[in-house]
């Protein structure tokens, strides 16, 4: 099942795609299920499909969890999994413009697959951790990269405005074979297929919960593949995570 968050006539609703139309939910389905209001919305009226879940408290991110990735990067696959937290004011939605910050001249794409949790987790065994997943999204965990390496941690370049697209749906079910992609004007970037993870996702539930309690609406960014690289103004990136969804984005200079 695939939940979209849209606007529709100057409001914001959540609604279940059903081929070609959205059928709208009564409420935020995290909080309230999925009651219906009755009402059909066509894809073709649709205000905008909007950033599909907006963290409620935050984003949390795995760094290095591809090994080739990791050896891009400079290293190794670490033991356990690499965590950092992203602000919930970096996210943006299907079509926003992710803006080059003045600060940074080196600004890289990472497309990833990101977990929505569902309800709150605290010191999750493995086992129990797909009783809290939500569902699943489409992310863009956009890098300064050159103050990544000045800061010598990773807050500044990963935690601009318009750093963290995500959507453009969640989906409930994953095939965890699936592939990831991402493309930079039409030219494939990174490919690669869920299953190569490190740590899959319940081991990164468990050990997120571990450290901090996930609310319901937070997002776990899962890490990202081997072929990360730059974005300049007039790019526009893609990242597919076959049967969730394709992400786009335009890149804009600061005005």
């Amino acid at each position: 099942m695939k939940i979209a968050r849209f606007s529709h006539d100057g409001a914001i609703d959540y609604g279940i795609v059903d081929e070609d139309a959205l059928v709208v939910l009564a409420g935020d389905p995290l909080f309230t299920g999925f009651d219906t209001t009755g009402e059909r919305v066509p894809l073709g009226k649709v205000g905008a499909l909007l950033a599909p879940v907006i963290p409620r408290s935050k984003v949390v991110a795995v760094g290095k969890n591809y090994r080739e990735h990791a050896a891009e990067m400079g290293g190794e696959a670490p033991e356990e999994p690499l965590l950092f937290l992203k602000p919930n004011t970096s996210v943006i939605g299907l079509g926003d413009a992710i803006l080059l910050p003045p600060q940074s001249q080196q600004v890289e794409f990472e497309g990833e697959l990101a977990v929505v949790i569902g309800k709150i987790a605290r010191n999750v065994p493995e086992a129990k951790a797909h009783e809290h997943i939500f569902g699943y999204t489409v992310a863009n965990d956009v890098t300064a990269r050159d103050l990544q390496k000045k800061d010598g941690q990773w807050t500044r370049a990963k935690g601009f405005d318009t750093f963290c697209p995500l959507g453009p749906v969640i989906e409930t079910e994953l095939d965890p074979e699936a592939f990831l992609r991402t493309r930079v004007n039409g030219e494939l970037k990174q490919e690669a297929r869920l299953s190569e993870m490190v740590h899959d996702i319940p081991s990164i539930i468990a050990y997120a919960s571990s450290v901090f309690t996930l609310l319901p609406g937070d997002v776990i960014l899962t890490g990202t593949p081997a072929g990360v690289g730059p974005l300049v103004a007039g790019d526009t990136v893609e990242v597919e995570v076959e049967g969730v969804g394709s992400l786009v984005n335009p890149v804009r200079a600061p005005k």
